[in-house]
């Protein structure tokens, strides 16, 4: 009991002060005339205060420190190391614009420090593509790979309200709840300091009037670094099978959890590269700009991946014992078909458009100037 206390105090912690924060930054962005402001990508009718990740980041770090009083964490140093390098970059990038290939190397430092003495990386495949241990060298190149992708995947998940910190409110909930009933208590406090953090910006960030804010590359850069940590944990954790509460198959379990920013970063750099373009361009293919599209409003897009992440996640539970590289096919299979299906429906209704002008391509109900969208660089 003590340890959920613990864990329950640093969730608390972490939304107190975002809630707390978040206005305050809000007052310095006015005051600096710091703002996310419409551009020729986007349709935004005001500009919006940036910056929000400010709040998530210390709150988060303040929640996590103060929740560990008592435990014993090694990695903990070379855990926030790497998140305030990277915050840093995040911050720089929302205030001067940092280029791509400075932000990239960046985060392939921020990586090796989580890697190399936070000794947190990859070192079992559990048998996908036949391949269980893996070496010391193989290990560092994954986790590296792995980190930087996801760390990206996050930072294009920010393209509209609340979609960013309702999956790292869901994901980080599913991590720190197992850990928590496995034993793992330190990275439970880590994962629900994160997950209080971006619950208070998410209030704002929502439904926030006068004290609506973005994240920024400063919040999503940092939420996609901690995630990037808690899937390699829960990896790494449950390759003995013989603990309690250890999961089968369990690559294709976090493939799941993490289904959208994963299919959606792979899918858009490929539409990029295809089209010959740099795949840092930045564009509108992504699914939650789509279904601004068709016209859902950003609450209703936000919540409609939501809820599909969350049928992916019960889906695979359910069916983890079937094997992994089939499960990993399934998920990859429909998860592709279901994410191209908001594309195919915007090109069946330009084909109508063209044929008649008349016909709107919007859902009807929503007026194009109503549509916000945001498209941050991949780093």
């Amino acid at each position: 009991m003590p340890d959920l206390i613990q864990i329950i105090i640093s969730f608390l912690v972490a939304l107190s002060m975002s809630l707390y924060s978040v206005p305050i930054v809000v007052r310095v962005d006015k005051k600096l005339n710091l703002f996310d402001r419409p551009n020729e990508r986007s349709s935004s009718v005001k500009a919006i205060p940036t910056l929000g990740g400010i709040a998530i980041f210390f709150s988060f770090v303040f929640a996590t420190t103060i929740g560990m009083f008592g435990y014993e964490m090694p990695e903990l140093i070379f855990i926030l190391a790497a998140t305030m390098l990277i915050f840093f970059v995040g911050l720089k990038d929302d205030l001067v614009n940092l280029s791509p290939l400075k932000k990239l190397l960046t985060e392939v430092i921020a990586a090796l420090i989580i890697v190399l003495p936070g000794q947190i990386r990859f070192t079992d495949l559990h048998g996908l593509f036949g391949i269980s241990q893996i070496g010391l060298i193989p290990g560092i190149l994954i986790t590296t790979f792995f980190i930087v992708l996801i760390i990206n995947a996050f930072n294009l998940t920010d393209g509209i309200d609340g979609l960013a910190s309702s999956l790292t409110i869901m994901i980080g909930s599913i991590f720190g709840t197992w850990f928590f009933i496995s034993g793992h208590i330190t990275f439970s406090i880590l994962s629900f300091s994160l997950v209080g953090a971006s619950l208070g910006f998410f209030y704002f960030n929502v439904y926030g009037k006068q004290n609506k804010i973005f994240m920024g590359d400063t919040g999503s850069l940092v939420i996609g670094t901690v995630i990037a940590i808690l899937t390699i944990r829960f990896n790494e954790f449950n390759i003995d099978q013989t603990q309690p509460f250890a999961i089968q198959s369990v690559p294709a379990i976090s493939f799941a959890i993490l289904v959208y920013p994963l299919i959606d970063v792979v899918r858009v750099i490929l539409i990029r590269v295809l089209q010959q373009q740099s795949p840092f361009t930045a564009d509108k293919n992504h699914l939650h700009h789509r279904l601004l599209t068709l016209g859902l409003s950003h609450n209703k897009s936000t919540f409609t991946i939501i809820g599909i992440n969350i049928l992916f996640i019960s889906i695979v539970f359910t069916l983890h014992q079937i094997g992994l590289l089939r499960l990993m096919s399934y998920i990859l299979f429909v998860s592709s078909f279901l994410f191209m299906i908001p594309a195919y429906i915007i090109r069946r209704r330009k084909l109508v458009k063209r044929n008649d002008p008349t016909q709107p391509l919007l859902i009807p109900g929503l007026s194009a100037e109503k549509v916000i969208i945001r498209d941050n660089l991949p780093g």
